[in-house]
C-alpha cells in the first residue's frame, strides 16, 4: 500500500474520531444548558447549542483534551434573548454561565429599598 494512502486513511479515521467526540460533547452541552435552564426556570431557545471556541487544553491528570465552549441562547421573560455558555473539557463539565437576568436585580431593589425603610424606622 503506497504511504499517500495509508496516511489518508489515517487522516480520514482521525477526522471520524473528532466528529463523534464532538457530537458527544455537543450532547453533553445541551444537557447542562437545558438543567440549568430548567433549574432557574428559564426558556432554552431553540433547544441547542453553538460550538463558540475549540482549543487544546491538558485536564487535572494531565492528559490532553478538547476545551470546547457552546454558546447558548436562553429567554427569562419569554419576549427576549440572552446569551450564556458551557465550557467542557473533554466530556466534563468546567463551567456553566448564565448571565444575570433583570428579574434578579429587580429582587435586588425591591430588597433594598425595603432595608432602607426599615433603617428609617429605626
Amino acid at each position: 500500500m503506497p504511504w499517500i494512502e495509508i496516511i489518508s486513511l489515517i487522516a480520514l479515521l482521525a477526522a471520524g474520531w473528532f466528529w463523534l467526540d464532538s457530537f458527544k460533547a455537543r450532547e453533553a452541552g445541551i444537557s447542562a444548558a437545558r438543567a440549568a435552564c430548567a433549574a432557574d426556570q428559564l426558556l432554552l431557545l431553540d433547544d441547542t447549542v453553538a460550538l463558540g471556541a475549540l482549543r487544546p487544553e491538558r485536564d487535572e491528570a494531565g492528559q490532553l483534551r478538547w476545551r470546547r465552549v457552546y454558546d447558548f441562547e436562553y429567554s427569562d421573560t419569554g419576549n427576549n434573548r440572552r446569551r450564556g455558555n458551557v465550557t467542557l473539557l473533554g466530556e466534563e463539565l468546567v463551567m456553566l454561565y448564565v448571565g444575570p437576568r433583570l428579574a434578579m436585580a429587580e429582587h435586588m431593589l425591591e430588597s433594598a429599598s425595603s432595608d432602607h425603610q426599615g433603617d428609617s424606622l429605626n
